[in-house]
């Protein structure tokens, strides 16, 4: 039986990370790589599923570690805010060829490539089916794409975050570094957050917990797994708030 927990969804919101892109490369973009993922989502927005992407920019600039080395952590953070509307930018051009309607709305003003985030105007094109790219995180420094993605799903009423990684769901411990680590196929906030397991930076969890906002930790190696984590298939972590009894 399909836990109603999981789904199906029908409004969500899609979490990539920039290194998702980068394929077999050590950076940039790799266009088999972002073809097979457009193709993937193209899939299921063609189910009738509402999809709102954030993508980060990992792959072109990582504004901590720049940060580390000396730039000021404000200005590296904005660096990277451009870096995610460069992806978005490509994976906006890849879903369009795959024949997927799509508009790119942007926490810092560009409006000669996107809209700027209007939270109403995103919702009414999610109800026409198309698929929304919020680039530029939350417009702010300081803060991850992870907190965009919460901060974005909780205005436009997502029913969850789909948070495609590259490992299987949430575990125990890193299962790179510990082969005897044990994944979860459910897990509550609350315990996720006791256990100091790294779903989401903390600042974007604490959101998601508070509001009840349930998150899909998936493996994004195979892209199918996104059509999946959309019908309501046991793909990857489910992390959610239990029901009171």
């Amino acid at each position: 039986m399909r836990d109603p927990q999981r789904g199906p969804w029908t409004r969500i919101i899609l979490k990539l990370s920039g290194e998702s892109l980068k394929g077999p490369e050590e950076h940039g973009i790799h266009q088999p790589t972002l073809r097979g993922i457009a193709a993937a989502i193209a899939e299921a927005a063609h189910t009738g599923v509402e999809i709102g992407l954030i993508i980060g920019g990992g792959n072109l600039w990582r504004g901590a570690e720049v940060a580390d080395v000396g730039m000021d952590r404000a200005t590296a953070d904005y660096a990277g805010m451009l870096a995610t509307a460069i992806n978005a930018i490509a994976l906006q051009d890849a879903l369009e060829r795959d024949g997927v309607d799509t508009r790119m709305q942007s926490a810092i003003e560009m409006r000669e490539v996107a809209e700027p985030f209007i939270r109403r105007r995103a919702m009414r094109h999610l109800e026409k089916g198309r698929v929304v790219i919020f680039a530029c995180g939350t417009g702010n420094p300081f803060f991850t794409t992870d907190t965009a993605a919460v901060l974005r799903a909780t205005e436009i009423g997502a029913q969850v975050i789909l948070k495609a990684t590259n490992v299987d769901g949430v575990f125990d411990k890193d299962p790179r570094k510990s082969p005897d680590a044990v994944m979860f196929d459910t897990i509550a906030h609350h315990e996720a957050l006791t256990r100091g397991l790294r779903v989401m930076d903390t600042t974007a969890f604490a959101l998601a917990m508070e509001n009840g906002l349930p998150i899909v930790v998936f493996n994004i190696t195979d892209p199918r797994n996104i059509a999946r984590a959309c019908a309501g298939e046991p793909v990857g972590t489910l992390v959610y708030t239990p029901p009171k009894e």
